[in-house]
């Protein structure tokens, strides 16, 4: 018994190793991952990388096309259209990735909890979950992020709290399902804590589809952030966000069109890097047999 405990921890790392060199591999994991990480440099380096300032006008180059002087034209004040792309870059993975983390520290938490002991707790997580699960995402994200206030880190906020209940949801039932495998049983036997038990011996086992939920919710996010600032509950202006970018963008779309393509097609791909990175990680964690 106590022979099969101790092996534990050395599958665990040598499965964890397995589900790694399995994802470096993956197609989706390759391509999803160097869109992200080519976001997040751009993110990053947008002071060394941006041509101009993203809130600087030039009265004298209002919508203009592009050309060599602005590779992505100009919008209806004469801002680079390329530099607020590049600036608005960091509002929309800001508010993708604080969101999901958001969802994943207070989801998890209360899944494991729910998942775990059952019960009286369970009930009251569940019912509380399923009454924010009633209302459909975005329409609660809208919600919470008028009653908050129009900024980017109540929109943060506002996505993170919508997201959480697919958190609870997923890591519940994987409780459920895994604190009722062998040696869960025989370490509760041999008198571990419950919060032992948790974090040692059912989180680890948990982790993978919460990984690939983590990416899904990222992806979700960035669109939901677009979508709050393009209602003016987001990023405020003259602050760059691809969201706001297309409140603008619709106004002209005849005249000045290129002011509507570049924002929305930075959307595109940085949800679709999102989407085939997810993808990528859960063949890889999750492998079937063909």
């Amino acid at each position: 018994m106590n022979t099969a405990t101790d092996m534990s921890g050395p599958r665990r790392r040598s499965g964890t190793s397995m589900a790694l060199r399995r994802a470096l591999t993956q197609p989706g994991v390759k391509i999803g991952g160097t869109i992200v990480v080519f976001f997040v440099l751009v993110a990053i380096l947008a002071p060394l990388i941006a041509p101009y300032g993203p809130t600087e006008p030039d009265w004298m180059a209002i919508r203009q096309p592009p050309s060599a002087a602005h590779w992505f034209g100009t919008d209806d004040l004469g801002r680079d259209v390329l530099s607020r792309v590049i600036y608005g870059a960091r509002s929309s993975l800001a508010a993708g990735i604080t969101a999901a983390v958001i969802a994943l520290v207070f989801g998890v938490p209360l899944g494991l909890i729910a998942g775990y002991f059952g019960g009286l707790v369970d009930m009251v997580i569940s019912r509380c979950t399923d009454a924010l699960l009633a209302c459909p995402f975005l329409v609660l994200a809208i919600a919470l992020a008028a009653f908050l206030g129009p900024s980017l880190q109540n929109a943060m906020i506002a996505i993170g709290i919508s997201a959480m209940p697919i958190f609870i949801r997923l890591t519940r039932g994987q409780v459920i399902s895994v604190k009722q495998e062998d040696y869960v049983t025989a370490v509760r036997a041999q008198g571990l804590g419950d919060g032992a038990i948790i974090i040692s011996h059912i989180l680890p086992n948990v982790v993978a589809p919460i990984v690939v939920q983590m990416t899904i919710t990222m992806a979700v996010a960035v669109l939901a952030e677009a979508s709050l600032a393009f209602l003016g509950l987001g990023q405020r202006p003259p602050a760059p966000s691809w969201g706001s970018m297309l409140d603008i963008a619709r106004q002209f779309l005849v005249e000045a069109p290129w002011m509507a393509v570049w924002p929305g097609l930075a959307i595109v791909v940085i949800v679709l890097g999102f989407n085939l990175l997810g993808d990528g990680l859960n063949d890889a964690l999750n492998p079937r047999d063909d």
